[in-house]
């Protein structure tokens, strides 16, 4: 969660741990936000944290960190999580494919509001190419996200 390394904090520590980058696009990212939070800023989603994240890893440890895409994960998980795998150094096991339903202690305080789908989920579910319209108010908002996005999207793992 992005927005939550706040930019006062001191990055240098991000050289000694292995940093990966989930994305997802925008338009899905506001469908779920917004039922939360009607007129979200772009600060809000975290796009512009991840790409300061992104740039700060890619400057102190001089390599471009590993980047998912959400839609490659549905698209084919065990594709894309072996590839992710390669990328850090982890042993993929079908394991990473499902799991049991339910919350987890290590989901943290936001899980009752964020992960009700996730919890009463096995496994990834299918990719559904979906053309949501972004509501006009928005659409700053998501033109901002979208460039971030499709800029993070050019460095995926394929």
């Amino acid at each position: 969660m992005s927005h939550h390394l706040l930019p006062e904090v001191d990055r240098t520590w991000l050289r000694a741990v292995t940093n990966c980058f989930l994305i997802r696009d925008p338009q899905d990212v506001l469908a779920s936000y917004t039922r939360k939070n009607h007129e979200p800023a772009a600060e809000d989603l975290g796009f512009i944290q991840q790409a300061d994240i992104f740039d700060a890893v890619h400057s102190i440890t001089g390599t471009i960190p590993p980047v998912i895409d959400a839609a490659d994960v549905l698209r084919d998980a065990r594709r894309t999580l072996h590839l992710l795998c390669k990328a850090v150094g982890v042993e993929f096991t079908d394991a990473m494919l499902s799991w049991p339903p339910g919350r987890r202690s290590t989901d943290g305080v936001w899980a009752k509001h964020w992960y009700a789908e996730v919890e009463r989920s096995t496994g990834f579910r299918p990719f559904q190419q979906r053309n949501r319209q972004v509501p006009a108010k928005l659409r700053d908002v998501y033109d901002c996200c979208q460039s971030i996005y499709e800029r993070l999207r050019a460095k995926r793992l394929q």
